[in-house]
């Protein structure tokens, strides 16, 4: 029997074995591949990623996706239908955000890695996500069993039921509709006084705070000059506002070390002053498009993937979400969101019955997102979702291999912190 038989049949039989990680086969260099990958990022800006990468084993995982999609999961993997995915579905880029539509919304967040791909691979990622975070956070492996088993089971669920749902204020459940009541009562003034400070010439950009940082005079200019022809230009940006400043943006995990900047908008009108501010990010490739170039459609630039995907998979797209091409690169431009507002599984780890309703909702989340994409440029239409969703001899072996792809990236963690803390990444 394989390692995975034995993994999946002593976790089932609930003997409390963890698997001895120093023995399994991890045949590649891991911090050279690490980076590499990451050789074309800020130089100065990645090295804050390797260090947010050595904090633990999850965060590991997030900043490591096209090592998972390149090295750990099996690519020969179970048949299913194609679907407009996530490309890196984990639990952390599930979260609130405030739509077009001035309403809160809990539902996935993230698509800079969104491309045309099988199920099994959007599924493979979240469920090794839900075992790491587990490992993390130091949850017992039998509830990450549970747990994985409930996110396929809910998924499986939505896709027979054939009907897209969504989650807002109203709809939600136990924790979810916490934070999302939270997030409702939370104006953009209090995002603004996180942000901004008072100075002598107005209000400007907070640089003094941990993830922003000023610019250089030039780029300064260049970002708001950009900003300002795409306010005249572009009907998806805010009326009759006026740029007031620009600076450097730090946030997330894997997108660390790409162009992302922060721009301070004021309003034109005459009644009272209102600020709103951008985050405009570098759009990259999708780090596992080469797997499935032949399936997907001539994007204009990257840029257009995104927003593409995004409109197709979400109920509701962000506030002010756009793209726009600044010195020759895509980005995407969008209202600046809150940037805790996604579950904190630290806080509810004890609390069973909040975990198991979170699980619940994102996998219905995900099946929703695939059923209302489907039946788009090559996606599977509605009846081969259901399809799907109706079998269940796909379940086990999906978690099964879960599980070895969690026991892999432990090794690779190790690996890392090894090669980290001996200063490998060090310019």
């Amino acid at each position: 029997m394989n390692l995975r038989g034995i993994t999946f049949i002593f976790l089932k039989q609930k003997l409390g074995v963890i698997p001895n990680y120093s023995t399994m086969n991890v045949d590649y260099d891991v911090a050279d591949e690490i980076k590499k990958f990451n050789e074309t990022r800020l130089p100065e800006l990645v090295q804050f990623k390797y260090g947010f990468m050595a904090e633990n084993l999850y965060r590991f995982f997030r900043g490591t996706s096209h090592l998972f999609h390149d090295q750990i999961i099996d690519h020969k993997s179970i048949k299913s239908p194609l679907a407009w995915i996530c490309g890196d579905l984990h639990l952390e880029n599930f979260g609130c955000y405030r739509g077009n539509n001035g309403l809160v919304y809990f539902d996935l967040n993230d698509f800079d890695e969104a491309l045309l791909g099988p199920i099994t691979w959007e599924l493979s990622r979240v469920l090794t996500s839900i075992i790491i975070a587990f490992r993390t956070l130091a949850i017992g492996e039998d509830k990450a069993l549970k747990m994985t088993q409930l996110f396929l089971n809910s998924y499986s669920k939505t896709l027979t039921a054939g009907r897209p749902g969504f989650i807002e204020r109203q709809t939600a459940k136990g924790i979810v509709r916490l934070v999302l009541r939270k997030a409702s009562h939370r104006s953009q003034d209090v995002i603004l006084r996180k942000n901004t400070v008072l100075s002598t010439k107005g209000i400007k950009l907070n640089t003094e705070r941990p993830k922003c940082f000023k610019l250089n005079k030039n780029t300064r200019h260049n970002v708001m000059t950009f900003a300002a022809e795409w306010l005249k230009e572009n009907t998806d940006g805010p009326y009759n506002y006026t740029v007031k400043d620009a600076a450097f943006r730090l946030a997330g995990t894997g997108s660390v070390g790409v162009k992302r900047y922060a721009i301070l908008l004021k309003s034109s009108n005459s009644n009272g002053e209102k600020f709103v501010i951008l985050d405009m990010k570098q759009a990259m490739p999708s780090s596992s498009q080469h797997y499935f170039k032949k399936l997907q459609p001539k994007w204009r630039d990257e840029g257009e993937r995104i927003i593409a995907i995004q409109n197709r998979a979400q109920n509701v797209t962000p506030s002010l979400l756009s793209t726009g091409i600044f010195d020759g690169i895509p980005f995407i431009i969008e209202e600046m969101q809150p940037e805790k507002d996604s579950i904190d599984f630290q806080l509810i780890k004890n609390q069973y019955r909040d975990i198991y309703q979170v699980i619940d909702d994102m996998a219905m989340i995900t099946a929703s997102s695939h059923l209302r994409s489907s039946g788009r440029q090559g996606s599977a239409i509605a009846d081969e979702l259901i399809g799907f969703g109706e079998q269940k001899d796909w379940q086990g072996t999906l978690i099964d291999k879960a599980f070895d792809y969690a026991n892999k990236i432990q090794v690779c963690y190790d690996r890392y912190c090894q090669a980290y803390t001996k200063g490998y990444f060090k310019k």
